[in-house]
């Protein structure tokens, strides 16, 4: 009786302290003070390419330096370097059994300032009326080949808008591939391409804290930094600041960095990152998906506008992708007895799940969710100069980052693993 009841006050004692390190790091005040820095009006909107979102890139790695992160991998400092490289077609000459196409049927997509196509290093493919364009689209702008698209004249619409996109990547493909409305087939051509090539510098914010036993195995705890920057004036106003999309998510990463630093504890190796230009296009979560092993990446929290209460009131959030793993179950279970819950996501129609920075991972079959409270049917400040920290909850921002370190506790110790996403269902 004895022993279980000094077992009993060990608990007890354990859970005391417990608590008493996650409120004293993860609280209201240090949530506010994070937060007002990298949503205020001097960081005008933290725009990718802009020197403001350097300003937050600095704030971020200096908060990393403060936690004493470590590096990652040989890198000098917390900055992830890489650019982004933006093609703009300025002349395209395309011949197709000796009919010259018009500029306006023309789309391209092609990294190298010359290129010249034709049948004998050039495949011919189609959209064909009965295709979903957009499905068909995407499959062929990510292949490696030169193709040469013959688009059927029921499409005709996406032309403009394809012409209007320039196409932009972090890798400079050596492959061409060019987009022809209006025809069906074709037995001969010829393609002459000239490109203006510019590079763009970007970098993401990492840093890590290594894993004892379980090193070689990653948690990734993730946020973006950029937003939309300076807009046109409404009611005076023209700072898009971001609080919530997603300085709100930032702010978790690195409140969460410094509480699992101080517990000291994790079997496996955390990695914490601040992506850029995740609202054009993800391109900081595609460059950083493709320094890692996917199976090596045990979990990933991207953590994106929790600032707001979600559609159940405080104390809750939603995960996207539930059912595309047990993660989330793994995380209820964790927060059992607790106040706090987790919640399928019931915006479903609005494909949340490939919306944000999780997405990149999850498409490599890593388990890789959003957690969010946004309420995406009727989230009054999303994308509006109106998305200022008055407009945010430090107390139940706190209460959600508390839950996510909570939860998380089985995946970081090397108890849990959660099952893979089966890249055969996505999109």
């Amino acid at each position: 009786m004895k022993k279980l009841i000094a077992t009993g006050l060990l608990t007890s004692m354990t859970l005391f302290l417990f608590a008493q390190k996650i409120n004293k790091i993860i609280n209201a005040k240090e949530v506010e003070r994070i937060e007002t820095v990298l949503s205020s009006d001097e960081m005008k909107g933290r725009k990718t390419f802009s020197p403001d979102i350097e300003h937050a890139s600095a704030f971020i790695e200096k908060e990393f330096k403060k936690a004493k992160l470590k590096k990652f991998n040989t890198a000098n400092s917390y900055r992830q370097e890489f650019n982004m490289i933006e093609s703009s077609n300025t002349s395209a000459v395309v011949i197709v059994d000796g009919q010259k196409q018009a500029d306006s049927s023309i789309a391209v997509s092609s990294f190298q300032p010359k290129v010249s196509l034709s049948e004998k290093n050039t495949e011919i493919v189609k959209i064909n009326a009965s295709d979903d364009f957009r499905k068909k689209y995407s499959e062929y702008s990510n292949s490696k080949k030169n193709l040469l698209v013959l688009v059927d004249p029921l499409f005709r619409s996406y032309a403009g808008r394809l012409k209007r996109r320039a196409p932009a990547k972090f890798e400079q493909p050596d492959n061409s591939i060019v987009f022809v409305f209006g025809i069906n087939n074709a037995a001969s051509f010829s393609i002459e391409l000239t490109n203006n090539i510019n590079k763009k510098p970007l970098n993401n914010v990492v840093g890590i804290i290594p894993g004892k036993s379980l090193k070689d195995e990653y948690v990734i705890f993730s946020g973006h930094y950029d937003h939309l920057g300076i807009g046109k004036p409404v009611n005076n106003d023209s700072i898009y600041n971001g609080a919530n999309d997603d300085a709100a998510g930032t702010t978790a990463v690195i409140t969460l960095a410094k509480y699992f630093k101080a517990l000291h504890n994790n079997e496996r190796t955390l990695v914490f990152v601040a992506f850029t230009a995740e609202e054009i296009g993800g391109f900081g979560s595609q460059y950083f998906s493709k320094q890692f092993e996917p199976e090596k990446v045990k979990a990933m929290f991207n953590i994106e506008m929790i600032g707001t209460e979600s559609k159940w009131g405080k104390g809750s959030a939603y995960i996207t992708g539930f059912e595309k793993t047990d993660m989330g179950k793994i995380l209820q279970q964790n927060l059992e007895g607790s106040s706090f819950k987790f919640y399928a996501d019931p915006y479903t129609t609005q494909n949340l799940f490939y919306r944000s920075d999780n997405a990149t991972l999850a498409r490599l079959g890593v388990p890789a969710h959003t957690i969010s409270t946004s309420k995406m049917d009727n989230e009054l400040n999303y994308h509006k100069v109106s998305d200022e920290i008055g407009t945010l909850d430090m107390n139940n921002m706190a209460e959600i980052i508390k839950a996510i370190a909570i939860s998380s506790r089985s995946i970081i110790s090397g108890k849990d693993a959660p099952t893979r996403v089966d890249t055969k269902t996505l999109n």
